[in-house]
């Protein structure tokens, strides 16, 4: 058996086959961005494979990304853009630029200055190229609303922007269910939807000084609630029931019922 170097050698020339004359139609009409969503998709099934603590799949998924990252290498290589050695050259240089701690003589005392250090590196070399040098530039747009949030406020922490207390980020987020109830009265949907918004950055925000993800425990909750949902209908075919039947008051008992079966 090869080591990683073969075999990723080997995972380059079967996509080069693939996409050449004598290859795969379908692998010589894709594009950067016609695999766009396919890689997003394969990032989350591997987020998932780490979720449910399945080595097997997560092996597996992590040589789905693998695909997708030689791919796109070779699209651009086939364009004159930049090589699978140059991705793989960036990757080193750029780990050990921004580790002087281990790789060269700068010390820190902490993963928090880590953090620090990391970020402030960042910075000056977007600033170095001219590109924009924002304590926030660089978060993804395409990120998830939470995600995105919660990336956004740890950029502004590093930078100096927090709440001193976890306490103050809750009466932050109080102060915006508040606003958020005056909206619903006032019926303007474009006001609720702002505030609703409001409302959500800042629980992301309190649960984030908690160490909470916010992004975590609402897949936490997605998965209790598919959970429940899926044994409520269980239990109601069992019965010979049909949920779109029953009163909401009885939806609502065998709610109840499900939830108390899991205890």
């Amino acid at each position: 058996m090869g080591g990683a170097g073969e075999e990723l050698e080997r995972l380059r020339d079967i996509i080069a086959l693939l996409r050449g004359p004598e290859g795969c139609p379908w692998d010589r009409e894709q594009t950067h961005e016609s695999l766009r969503d396919s890689l997003l998709e394969e990032a989350y099934e591997v987020v998932e494979a780490i979720d449910e603590g399945d080595d097997e799949r997560l092996r597996e998924e992590l040589g789905d990304i693998f695909i997708e990252a030689v791919f796109h290498a070779r699209l651009a290589e086939e364009r004159g853009a930049f090589s699978l050695e140059e991705v793989v050259r960036g990757a080193n240089e750029k780990l050990i630029s921004r580790h002087p701690h281990v790789f060269g003589e700068e010390r820190v005392k902490s993963a928090q200055e880590v953090l620090e250090r990391w970020q402030e590196r960042k910075q000056r070399e977007r600033m170095e190229k001219g590109e924009d040098s924002s304590a926030l530039a660089g978060v993804p747009k395409s990120l998830p609303g939470l995600m995105r949030a919660e990336k956004l406020q740890k950029r502004a922490e590093l930078a100096g922007f927090v709440w001193p207390a976890p306490s103050m980020a809750w009466e932050k987020a109080e102060e915006e269910w508040a606003e958020l109830k005056e909206a619903l009265e006032s019926g303007e949907r474009e006001e609720i939807e702002r505030e609703l918004g409001h409302l959500l950055f800042a629980l992301v925000n309190a649960a984030r000084m908690m160490g909470i993800s916010a992004e975590r425990a609402l897949r936490r909750a997605n998965a209790e609630f598919e959970g429940r949902f899926r044994r409520m209908e269980k239990l109601l075919a069992e019965e010979g029931l049909k949920l779109g039947a029953l009163s909401i008051e009885e939806k609502m008992a065998v709610w109840e019922k499900v939830k108390r079966g899991e205890g």
